[in-house]
């Protein structure tokens, strides 16, 4: 099959996985004419202008000292972020499981990996969070935290920033699955207004299209050499404009009101399948199992009886992925079947 062909394939399943926006997303409508507005910085006047000033109102919406767009994913702000902050032959901390970009980005900067491991959950098969005591250690220049994790572990930033304060490290967070914590008390507490550096992915709770970003520094170093070495110089305009119609609707009181909306329906689908256990910090990932079966089981189950296709499983849990894009209908069918497993 095409790439093209694939592109036009619809799927009939019920998608509890990234991206978030679920293919119908409306905040995204407008550049559905895609290739109609794929511009060059010579084909409008001073796009680049443009970009700064979105980036500039994106920092005073987030509070940080500086937020900038990405649209090669989380991957190139964890990257630009180590560029930035270290020189050849400096020590980074990183967890020993966690994305091959920690490790890559360390690479890149001629710097020696550092590596922590972290403790499973028993009970849940899943990495449990990063504690204060596994990242204490001198003489490294960075310190790279996954939190949440995939699954919605999610780790004290306020506690581990202490730590990295007296080792006089720079924390960079990787909050890829946290974009939507800013937007809302009854999610998690976000690192962007904690940690040095902290990097969110739009498209995996926040609605973005693939592969949409943000890079949030929170320190006194400008990140933008470190991006330049590693973007392109013909950057995706659309793409960008739709990080900034993301983010405006994520503020808007429009969006407040939908994620609340969401976070109330996931509640009452936790309270209505008491025959479900539930799991984790974020309830946006819904990290389910049930008594009798493995998750790889349930996760079988799921998708052949009831069209339900989950984001991750593991021997003993399964993760239903759920974002500011996931419908109503989507969820109410989802709470149907949870209830008659």
């Amino acid at each position: 099959m095409s790439l093209i062909n694939l592109l036009r394939k619809k799927s009939r399943k019920f998608l509890f996985t990234t991206p978030s926006h679920g293919q119908k997303f409306f905040i995204f409508n407008k550049f559905r004419n895609f290739y109609k507005k794929d511009i060059s910085e010579t084909d409008a006047h001073n796009p680049q202008e443009a970009l700064l000033k979105a980036q500039e109102n994106a920092a005073k919406i987030y509070g940080t000292q500086h937020t900038y767009f990405l649209t090669n994913g989380s991957t190139s702000g964890i990257i630009a972020s180590v560029l930035a902050c270290t020189n050849k032959d400096d020590k980074v901390l990183i967890w020993r499981n966690a994305h091959p970009c920690h490790k890559n980005a360390v690479k890149l900067a001629g710097c020696v990996p550092v590596y922590y491991d972290l403790p499973i959950n028993k009970d849940w098969g899943v990495p449990d969070k990063t504690l204060p005591e596994l990242i204490d250690i001198k003489d490294v220049k960075a310190v790279i935290v996954t939190s949440p994790t995939y699954e919605g572990i999610v780790s004290d930033i306020n506690a581990l920033k202490n730590v990295c304060k007296k080792n006089n490290s720079y924390l960079i967070v990787d909050e890829a699955h946290g974009a939507l914590y800013p937007f809302s008390e009854r999610l998690p507490q976000s690192a962007v207004n904690i940690a040095d550096f902290t990097i969110q992915s739009l498209h995996k709770t926040a609605g973005g299209l693939n592969p949409t970003a943000l890079l949030h520094v929170n320190c006194n170093i400008d990140a933008s050499n470190a991006l330049s070495m590693i973007n392109t110089t013909s950057p995706s305009y659309p793409l960008l404009a739709t990080i900034e119609a993301n983010i405006n609707f994520l503020n808007s009181n429009k969006g407040k009101k939908h994620l609340n909306k969401l976070i109330d329906i996931l509640e009452d689908i936790k309270m209505s399948a008491n025959n479900i256990e539930f799991f984790g910090d974020d309830i946006t990932k819904l990290l389910i199992k049930k008594d009798g079966i493995s998750g790889h089981e349930l996760s079988k189950l799921l998708f052949e009886r009831y069209n339900i296709e989950d984001e991750k499983t593991n021997d003993i849990s399964t993760m239903l992925l759920c974002g500011i894009g996931t419908s109503e209908k989507k969820l109410t069918y989802l709470k149907k079947v949870l209830i008659n497993l």
